[in-house]
């Protein structure tokens, strides 16, 4: 009975253990694709061949109807459907406003899984962005408020 108990807690200990290294690894791939504010407007400001994308979901963008001037807005749901839509072969960067940056970080996933390497995500979003006083600009174009993911 004693020797099932230990085996019991080892196999625990061990799947606990796969499941940490598997978190950490995540984390370490999302943080590799990340990008802060301060970088992002760096690479504005120097004209540098970086596209910008708006990925909230289109409640967030009706609450804050504010843009990155310069960025093109996608629907989640575009790009989970075809992932074409952001560029593989050039530099982009995704952001949402969701506290856990849970939007950008799908649409990132999903991209790293069809390998696209050139892609990161706003670290923030657009609230970190505003918090650092760079500039934003009303959103006026018209969009279906689909809220499917």
């Amino acid at each position: 009975m004693y020797l099932i108990a230990i085996c019991v807690v080892g196999f625990l200990v061990l799947v606990f253990s796969l499941f940490r290294i598997r978190q950490l690894r995540r984390r370490r791939v999302l943080e590799a694709h990340s990008i802060d504010p301060d970088t992002l407007h760096d690479l504005i400001s120097k004209n540098q061949d970086i596209l910008v994308f708006d990925v909230r979901q289109p409640l967030d963008l009706l609450a804050h109807s504010e843009i990155i001037p310069g960025s093109k807005r996608i629907a989640p749901k575009e790009v989970l459907e075809e992932a074409s839509l952001i560029p593989k072969e050039k530099d982009s960067v995704v952001y949402c406003t969701c506290v856990s940056e849970s939007t950008s970080r799908m649409i990132l996933e999903k991209a790293l899984a069809l390998q696209f390497t050139r892609i990161k995500f706003l670290k923030g979003g657009l609230a970190a962005w505003k918090e650092k006083g760079y500039p934003v600009e009303r959103y006026t174009t018209p969009f279906h408020l689909d809220t499917a993911s």
